[in-house]
C-alpha cells in the first residue's frame, strides 16, 4: 500500500454499481490511503454478499433533492460522478436519458455546491465532441464539442460540458476534472460495439474505415484515481495510443469484413425501426462513419498519466480474455 498523502479524506461515487463504478469502489476498497469514507452510492443497494469491507453503501437517485444532504452527513470531499444512461435498453426513452444524463448531473452539481464539495470528477465521451466528417484528424481539448442531437448520449455529454463550463465560471470553488473516454474495453465489457463483435462476420461501411481509440477500463480506473490522490484539474481525453480500424479488429478476430454501401445501410435501419424490429434508425450510420478519434497528448503531458496499454494492446488483451471464457 502506498504512503502517499491523499490531498481528500472523503469521496462518493455516483453510479457505483455500473461497469466503471464497480471498479472504481473496489480498487479504493483495496488502497484508500489516507481516504476516511467513500461513499458508493447508486439507485439501488447491491445485496449483502457483494458488498466491500470499508465501503459505505448509500441507495439515492441523483435527481433527488435529498442528494446534498447525503453529501453534507458524510461530509464528501470529491464526488466521482459516473452514473449515466450508456446502454439504453428497448424500453428507454429520450426523455428519460435526459433526465439521468442532464437533469441528474445538474443537480449533482447543485448538491455539490450547496454541501461545499471540493471537486467533482466526471467521466463525459470523446462522444461529446459529436460524429462528423469535418471533424479533424486527432481531436484535442480545445476542438469545439458537437454532440448530434440526434445521437442522446453524445447531445447529452455535450449538453453536461457546457453546463460544467459554465459552473467553472459561477462556482469556482468546486474544483473540476473531467475525462472524456473514447471506446472503454476491458476482460468483461459487453455494450453495443462488442456486440458487433459477437457477430459471424462484421459488418461495415464503403469509404469508412471506422477508425477506433480504444482506453483500457483499467486505465480509466488509474486516472480517476490519481485525481482523487494526486488532485489535478482540467478537460482530459481518454485513449491508449494509436487506432485500430473496424477491417483491422475483423482481422484480429479472424472473421471476415463486409462494407456495405451507405444507403443500403441506412434504409435498412429506418424500415427495421419503423417496424419495431430495431431502436436504433438510419442516423445510427454516422457512429460507425465519422469515429472522433481522440489525442491523449494532453492526459500524457499535462495530467501526467500515461496509459498502461495502447489500442492494440486493450483490444489484444480483451480477444486473449474472451478466448478464455469461452
Amino acid at each position: 500500500m502506498s504512503t502517499h498523502s491523499t490531498p481528500y479524506r472523503s469521496v462518493l461515487i455516483t453510479g457505483a454499481g455500473g461497469y466503471i463504478g464497480r471498479q472504481v469502489v473496489a480498487a479504493l476498497a483495496a488502497d484508500r490511503r489516507d481516504l476516511t469514507t467513500i461513499v458508493a452510492s447508486d439507485l439501488h443497494l447491491p445485496p449483502a454478499e457483494g458488498r466491500l469491507a470499508g465501503i459505505d453503501y448509500l441507495a439515492a437517485d441523483i435527481c433527488s433533492p435529498e442528494l446534498a444532504g447525503a453529501f453534507e452527513r458524510y461530509k464528501i470531499d470529491v464526488v466521482v460522478h459516473l452514473a449515466a444512461v450508456v446502454t439504453p435498453g428497448r424500453r428507454s426513452n429520450r426523455e428519460l436519458e435526459y433526465k439521468v444524463d442532464v437533469l441528474g448531473t445538474e443537480n449533482v452539481l447543485e448538491a455539490c455546491v450547496a454541501a461545499g464539495v471540493k471537486k467533482i470528477i466526471y467521466t463525459s465521451s470523446g462522444a461529446a465532441y459529436g460524429y462528423h466528417a469535418d471533424n479533424p484528424a486527432w481531436l484535442e481539448e480545445h476542438h469545439p464539442l458537437r454532440g448530434n442531437d440526434e445521437f442522446a448520449y453524445a447531445c447529452h455529454k455535450r449538453l453536461v460540458e457546457e453546463m460544467l463550463a459554465r459552473y467553472r465560471e459561477q462556482h469556482p470553488a468546486l474544483e473540476q476534472l473531467i475525462f472524456r473516454p473514447g471506446f472503454i474495453l476491458g476482460a468483461t465489457t459487453r455494450n453495443q460495439i462488442t456486440n458487433l463483435f459477437e457477430q459471424k462476420c462484421i459488418v461495415g461501411l464503403k469509404g469508412a474505415d471506422s477508425p477506433f481509440v480504444i482506453i483500457w477500463d483499467q486505465d480509466v480506473v488509474g486516472a480517476i484515481l490519481k485525481g482523487i490522490f494526486d488532485g489535478g484539474s482540467g478537460v482530459y481525453n481518454l485513449a491508449g495510443d494509436g487506432i485500430l480500424t473496424l477491417p483491422e479488429m475483423a482481422r484480429l478476430l479472424g472473421k471476415p469484413y463486409i462494407a456495405l454501401p451507405v444507403g443500403l445501410v441506412k434504409a435498412a435501419l429506418w424500415a427495421g425501426k419503423r417496424l419495431g424490429l430495431t431502436q436504433y434508425g438510419p442516423e445510427q450510420v454516422g457512429f460507425l462513419r465519422y469515429r472522433p478519434v481522440l489525442s491523449n497528448r494532453r492526459l500524457k503531458e499535462d495530467f501526467g498519466y500515461i496509459p498502461r496499454k495502447t489500442t492494440r494492446e486493450v483490444f489484444d488483451y480483451y480477444l486473449e480474455s474472451r478466448r478464455r471464457a469461452k
